[in-house]
Parts: structure tokens; C-alpha cells; sequence
């Protein structure tokens, strides 16, 4: 077997080893976010902070939930990174945004974060903080969840098939988990703009 043929047949193996019933629980957390006027925050560090901005706009234009990830602001997150150091630096953004009981937070990361460790411990203080108003914690993240899987309300765990590729696939299982959670009944709320090109198609061709 090629590393190419191996790759993709691990990601086969996650496919059938998600935990749909966590997929359902994140939808109907997120949903009832939204139902209530919460807001939903990503929070991520590395290649999940850019999944986190990709997912920011699904969520906004998609599923009609107000959605914001403090990466998105560089010059905020360094300034408070600088002046008050990596580990609060999360935390310290949803108290400025006023995180409350509403809200919801959403995690992706390769671990959940590990403060033994020093591993992400600015998405453990999130948690904590977001824990601590009321917020609803969510997750999408690998390995054994960390500490988000521990404490979080909902969180769906990327399962590990190969422990040399786990960071690949715990980011590509981000975006696909985020992307079946704004298609999804339950969250959906607008027309993605190929499906309703091509359903506009149909009837066209149907009344020709």
C-alpha cells in the first residue's frame, strides 16, 4: 500500500468511527445557542485558528448564529499576548466580549488543551472562563479530547487510527465536522450558493 493509498484509508477509518451520537449533541447545543440569542466564539491555535476563521463566516452566513474567533484580530491578540502573556490571552478576549450564559464556545484543537503539559493552556483557561459564566463549551478536537472533551457540554473527538498522523487529520476532520454541523437541518438556515444554482437549474430545465 502507497503512503497516498494508507492516508486516505485512514480517513475512511475515521469516517465510520465518528461518534454520531456527540455529532447530534453538538447540533442540538449549537441550535439552542442560537435559539436564545447566544453567540457562538471559535477558539483555536494554529491550523485549527484558521479553521476557526473559515468557520466563522459558515456560521454567520449559513446557519444565522453571530459567530467571532479572537484570531481573527491580530492586533488585539498580540497586543494582549504581549502585554499579558499567551496563557490568558482567550480568556481575557471573551471577557472583553462579554462571554454570559447565552453563549456558546466552540474548541478545535489536535488535544483540548493540557495545562500539565503546556499545551494550549490558553484554551484551557477559555474553558475554564467560559465554564464559570454559564457559557455552553463545545468541541471538535483529537486524541483523547484533553481538557475540553473533560468538562465540555458536547464535544466530537476525531478518533486516532494512526498516532503519526494525527494533527492532519484531527484540522481536515475539523472542517468536515463543521461543515456537516452548518448543513445540517437543525442549524441550517440560508441556501449555500451552488446547491440553489443548481436546484434554479432544474426548474428551468423542467419548465423548458
Amino acid at each position: 500500500m502507497s503512503f497516498t493509498q494508507q492516508f486516505l484509508a485512514e480517513a475512511g477509518e475515521i469516517v465510520t468511527k465518528l461518534d454520531v451520537a456527540a455529532i447530534d449533541r453538538t447540533v442540538k447545543a449549537l441550535a439552542d445557542t442560537r435559539a436564545r440569542g447566544g453567540r457562538l466564539f471559535i477558539l483555536g491555535v494554529g491550523g485549527s485558528a484558521s479553521n476557526a476563521a473559515h468557520a466563522v463566516n459558515d456560521f454567520r452566513k449559513i446557519a444565522g448564529i453571530e459567530t467571532y474567533s479572537p484570531t481573527d484580530n491580530v492586533s488585539e491578540l498580540t497586543a494582549r499576548t504581549n502585554d499579558e502573556g499567551w496563557e490568558t490571552v482567550f480568556a481575557e478576549w471573551l471577557k472583553g466580549s462579554r462571554l454570559n450564559s447565552k453563549d456558546a464556545i466552540l474548541v478545535f484543537s489536535v488535544g483540548g488543551g493540557d495545562l500539565e503539559r503546556n499545551v494550549s493552556p490558553n484554551l484551557v483557561r477559555a474553558v475554564q472562563h467560559a465554564k464559570a459564566v454559564g457559557a455552553t463549551v463545545c468541541g471538535i478536537v483529537g486524541r483523547d479530547g484533553g481538557y475540553t472533551a473533560k468538562v465540555a457540554d458536547a464535544c466530537v473527538i476525531v478518533p486516532t487510527v494512526n498516532a503519526a498522523h494525527v494533527t492532519p487529520h484531527a484540522e481536515a476532520f475539523q472542517a468536515i465536522v463543521w461543515h456537516l454541523f452548518v448543513t445540517h437541518p437543525a442549524l441550517k438556515a440560508a441556501a449555500t450558493k451552488w446547491e440553489s444554482t443548481a436546484a434554479a437549474d432544474a426548474v428551468t430545465k423542467k419548465a423548458a
